[in-house]
């Protein structure tokens, strides 16, 4: 069926409702008719993110059924009759009655729900599914994508996100379902009735908090000096705003000032058009209100409060923006240290981060004999690897992180949590004022030890379907057309993660890539720079990764810019 062909079928639909009917007969752009129907909107390792609106294409309380409908009939046929599932939402429009559609359809089938009565941060609901005994979870969030967008994540019983095999599973039944006659669904007063659905109330929120305040590792220090702290927060019109500052003023940091303007949920994000904390716009008011209050530390988290960002003063008082690197690898370094310190390193510790991630971490875990383990991009991958943890007692999970702002200390949740890293970057910039250091100062500090690591992130947007193919084509070119050198700068490692192959360019020798196949090409050179090229899991963007090395802050700089330009004549030459 072409993309016109679906769009008619959808138009003819009997049970399509009449507000949907008249969003599709008002469009009169062919292209914008193609762009929602010439695919179904694709069910990944995560889940569904798209833009809100009518069609395949498009997230929508059809679309939201029907993937429902498949990840119900994964449920019954693995689980019979003792499936239950928990689903949370953030404060995205749709949110709600996307939340309240799944879990509808969800009661049609016999599977039990916990629905979070309000929206709640995405770090809880995957707390929620292990407290809960549940067979998996469902959070209605596009984590920090523009307002018109909104996503479908689904979790596992272990309180990750699915993975590859187990998304497979799912999307075979959902591919399988007719998105107009094979959906269920009931009344949600008779979902309450039957005694299906249940609503979550504060005890599942207590516990939470409860298991992010013991991740606390100097408890003498934030007890005694948790009020001098000086704390600028900002929600971002997100989750965050209750949990942070519970968790925050109930250890005793005092001094906590919330950004008013972007205090309350708000799925339109009316002062940040783009709600995610890399973007240094989202700190314009907070960075206004600084200038009285002077604080010691700035951070916000992202709408479904899994992503934070820091701002942190230099030595010249100027406040600068940690990247998500720079932010968890001085976390990296003090949760190493200070467990150390107070002689409570447990055996066989680890931290894990993705291929993407900075390589100044390595360094810092081999200096203190802390195993480093490299995952897939994506904080999946991450939480797979603490339930293989525990299956096996073959490491204990200290800490992990992604270049793009999401971390976990704890093994309460499988998911990036910026309520728990909040916590930690208050506790951290605690412990260097009382060094008498700013957390940037400390980052300087790191880097005179370990090295003057500089990562960036290029993303080049491609929307639509000839946007797809391009991503497609550039990476085909650049498999088909194999690297040697950068600038006279010899590649001595390449990896290919969808052939699962990685190379030694020295002696032509081929090893297998112990990781689940992706489409990412990773490039290491001889000088220990290096560059990763991916499709984004959810956005219409290629992403490009670059990574250098200098002997000072200025020489990574101009390696930086140089490096740039000379991976980007390659890119350029393989999109053409």
């Amino acid at each position: 069926m072409n993309y016109k062909e679906k769009y008619l079928s959808w138009l003819n639909a009997e049970n399509l409702d009449l507000e949907t009917k008249e969003e599709l007969n008002a469009i009169k752009d062919e292209k914008e008719i193609e762009d929602r129907f010439y695919k179904d909107l694709e069910f990944g390792t995560g889940g569904l993110r798209g833009v809100i609106g009518a069609g395949s294409n498009r997230m929508n309380v059809y679309t939201v059924a029907k993937a429902t409908q498949g990840f119900a009939n994964y449920l019954v046929a693995n689980y019979k009759d003792n499936a239950s599932v928990t689903i949370a939402y953030d404060s995205r429009n749709m949110s709600k009655e996307f939340a309240e559609s799944a879990a509808c359809v969800l009661c049609a089938n016999g599977i039990k729900v916990n629905l979070f009565e309000s929206l709640r941060p995405t770090p809880m609901l995957s707390f929620a599914v292990r407290e809960l005994k549940s067979s998996g979870g469902i959070v209605i969030t596009a984590s920090h994508n523009p307002k018109q967008y909104n996503g479908y994540k689904v979790y596992g019983e272990d309180g990750g996100q699915v993975t590859d095999y187990n998304a497979m599973v799912i999307l075979d039944e959902i591919t399988k379902v007719d998105i107009f006659n094979d959906t269920k669904t009931m009344d949600i007063e008779e979902a309450k009735k039957q005694g299906l659905l249940n609503i979550i109330g504060e005890a599942v929120d207590t516990a939470f908090i409860n298991n992010v305040k013991a991740q606390t590792i100097r408890e003498e220090l934030v007890r005694e000096h948790g009020k001098d702290l000086e704390i600028i927060y900002t929600p971002i019109h997100g989750t965050g705003n209750l949990p942070v500052r519970k968790v925050l003023q109930e250890l005793g940091y005092e001094s906590l000032h919330v950004v008013k303007e972007q205090e309350l949920p708000d799925g339109n994000f009316p002062t940040a058009p783009y709600p995610n904390p890399e973007n240094p716009q989202v700190f314009e008011i907070a960075l206004e209100m600084a200038k009285e209050i002077k604080p010691d530390i700035i951070f916000g988290t992202d709408p479904d409060a899994d992503r934070i960002g820091a701002v942190v003063k230099d030595s010249e008082g100027n406040y600068q923006v940690l990247s998500g690197n720079q932010t968890g690898v001085l976390l990296t370094h003090y949760i190493i240290t200070s467990l150390i310190d107070l002689k409570k390193l447990p055996q066989n510790p680890a931290v894990i981060k993705t291929i993407v991630t900075s390589e100044l971490a390595t360094k810092i875990c081999d200096h203190y004999g802390v195993t480093l383990i490299d995952v897939l991009t994506g904080f999946k991958y991450i939480g797979e690897k603490i339930k293989e943890f525990e299956e096996t007692n073959s490491n204990t999970f200290l800490f992990g992180f992604e270049e793009s702002y999401g971390a976990l200390a704890g093994t309460y949740a499988r998911d990036k949590d910026a309520v728990v890293t909040a916590m930690l970057i208050c506790e951290m910039t605690l412990y260097y004022k009382n060094k008498g250091l700013s957390l940037y100062e400390a980052f300087i500090q790191l880097s005179k030890e370990f090295g003057y690591y500089k990562e960036e992130l290029i993303s080049i947007e491609l929307q639509g379907k000839e946007g797809q193919e391009k991503i497609q084509k550039s990476l085909d070119y650049l498999r088909e057309n194999p690297l040697t050198e950068v600038n006279n700068v010899a590649i001595k490692t390449a990896f290919d993660y969808k052939k699962g192959i990685e190379t030694n360019l020295e002696n032509k020798a081929d090893k297998t890539i112990d990781l689940p196949k992706s489409n990412v090409l990773k490039y290491i050179l001889s000088d220990d720079s290096w560059f990763v090229v991916r499709p984004s899991g959810t956005e219409p963007k290629m992403k490009v990764y670059l990574s250098v090395v200098g002997k000072s802050f200025e020489d990574s700089k101009i390696k930086m810019e140089d490096f740039k330009e000379n991976i980007m004549a390659i890119i350029n030459k393989a999109m053409v």
